[in-house]
């Protein structure tokens, strides 16, 4: 049966005496000009995050492995979501019309339709692939030879990351934690010193954002600097990571809820 906002596009499909091709996922059935119209309003408003065929972008989520797509029908779910935005996770509202979220649920069930279609039955990599590891041998590894315990707390900057972060989103910030922030320590000619995040660094210049929120910048060349990258330090445990410790160490931070 067709969701309350395809109604009318379905009755149209159904009167025509010889029907284009069309595009089905769960025996639902949509009409190519609406799925064109969905791909064309994804593109402009969507695509900037989540990729042109909605299989996820720099800062936007795969959409064909969406429990939200999976999950709706005749767009309530879409709808809610584009309507309402997902401020916490940077995503605006959309004002769409009922016609522009018809045609954006029948572009999106499309492509999850066809991404599990796929050989293979699915793609990415799931949550429950990546909690194979040991939770108590992770946390010794944390507070042991791993040396996490040396810059990071459960209770402190770790409280509740496995609700921040998911999955593969979890492991990268693990490996490679692309929001820590790099600390400057500048020492000037007269041997005062400025300690502050590091804001710009080239070869003849170094700026930083010192406590009180003022930037401040001078010539390399005046002064001397020393940066302390806390990604750096998990860029030297690569080489000594075997597989056993990341899936211990993902299993362990999975827990920290």
């Amino acid at each position: 049966m067709a969701g309350p906002l395809l109604a009318g596009f379905a009755v149209s499909a159904a009167q025509t005496t010889a029907p284009a091709p069309v595009h089905t996922i769960f025996s639902q059935v949509y009409p190519p000009e609406l799925v064109q119209s969905g791909s064309a309003l994804f593109r402009q408003d969507c695509s900037f995050c989540h990729g042109r065929d909605a299989g996820g972008g720099e800062s936007g989520p795969d959409l064909t492995r969406s429990k939200v797509v999976t999950t709706d029908v005749g767009g309530d779910r879409i709808g809610a979501v584009v309507r309402n935005g997902r401020p916490d996770k940077g995503m605006p509202r959309f004002a769409y019309s009922d016609q522009q979220i018809a045609s954006l649920m029948a572009f999106l069930h499309t492509q999850q339709g066809d991404a599990l279609a796929k050989k293979g039955g699915r793609k990415g990599v799931d949550v429950s692939d990546l909690q194979t590891g040991n939770v108590e041998a992770g946390r010794q590894y944390f507070d042991g030879a791993g040396g996490c315990a040396t810059c990071h707390s459960p209770s402190g900057d770790l409280a509740e990351i496995a609700s921040r972060y998911q999955g593969l989103e979890l492991e990268k910030q693990m490996l490679y934690p692309k929001h820590a922030k790099a600390k400057v320590t500048v020492t000037l000619v007269s041997g005062q010193t400025i300690t502050g995040t590091l804001a710009y660094l080239d070869e003849f210049t170094v700026g930083l954002i010192d406590a009180t929120a003022v930037y401040r910048s001078w010539r390399t060349g005046d002064v001397h600097y020393k940066v302390d990258a806390p990604v750096n330090a998990h860029v030297e445990l690569f080489a000594k990571y075997t597989d056993a410790d990341i899936h211990n160490l993902m299993a362990y931070l999975q827990t920290l809820r």
